[in-house]
């Protein structure tokens, strides 16, 4: 797979690595943007990794509120200092964050929260499902199919796995690791609580995500 210097550029933005590194990096990864930056982590270089060990005990609660009040979300995120918690882009950031938790309704910020029973009982039963399928398939590729379900699974229920809702090229990873590389500090988007109207009561199913999607496309234009 080729890459281009913009690529590099956009590597580069990602990890606050130095040109020449993320070059090196795509070129070993064969233009893969996600394992470049995981190759980089490897070496310790991507500003992400070498922010991990630092405190981050400022920050903002943010919330957003549906129109109508049909959902609302509370959350919070740090990073190291007050400037930056005021910071109009970390603000922006923040918040577009809480939109995202509205919109795509995740239940963790990160798949080391996934419960460990959880994430197995969706494996039993993707391979129940695969097994179960007309025509039979040799084991491997049984555990490929199981795989590829528990990566959607973790792309639905899992914030940082999830597509962002304004720019779906982008991973919620991407956009916090973005925003690190930014800033300079350590950002941690630490917990948030998702509240929808009549939740657990019978009641008219609405897609509230397309609902804010179709609010995006009308702040767009």
């Amino acid at each position: 797979m080729s890459f281009t210097a913009k690529d590099v550029q956009i590597l580069k933005d990602r990890t606050g690595v130095g040109m020449m590194e993320c070059k090196k990096a795509l070129a070993d990864a064969n233009g893969n943007m996600d394992k470049a930056i995981e190759l980089l982590r490897e070496k310790g270089m991507a500003t992400a990794a070498k922010k991990a060990g630092r405190i981050a005990s400022q920050g903002i609660v943010d919330s957003y509120i549906h129109l109508g009040g049909k959902i609302g979300v509370l959350l919070e995120v740090n990073c190291e200092t007050d400037f930056v918690a005021k910071n109009e882009q970390f603000t922006s950031f923040v918040h577009d964050i809480a939109l995202q938790i509205a919109a795509s309704k995740p239940l963790y910020i990160s798949k080391d929260e996934v419960p460990a029973t959880e994430v197995q009982s969706e494996r039993d039963i993707f391979r129940a499902q695969a097994l179960n399928e007309d025509k039979p398939k040799p084991l491997p590729i049984i555990e490929k199919m199981v795989e590829g379900r528990i990566s959607k699974f973790f792309k639905e229920v899992c914030l940082l796995e999830q597509d962002f809702v304004k720019d779906p090229g982008k991973t919620i990873t991407e956009l916090l690791n973005d925003m690190i590389a930014r800033t300079g500090e350590k950002i941690t988007i630490r917990r948030f609580v998702r509240f929808e109207m009549g939740e657990g009561l019978e009641k008219k199913v609405d897609n509230f995500a397309e609902e804010i999607n179709a609010q995006l496309e009308k702040m767009k234009k």
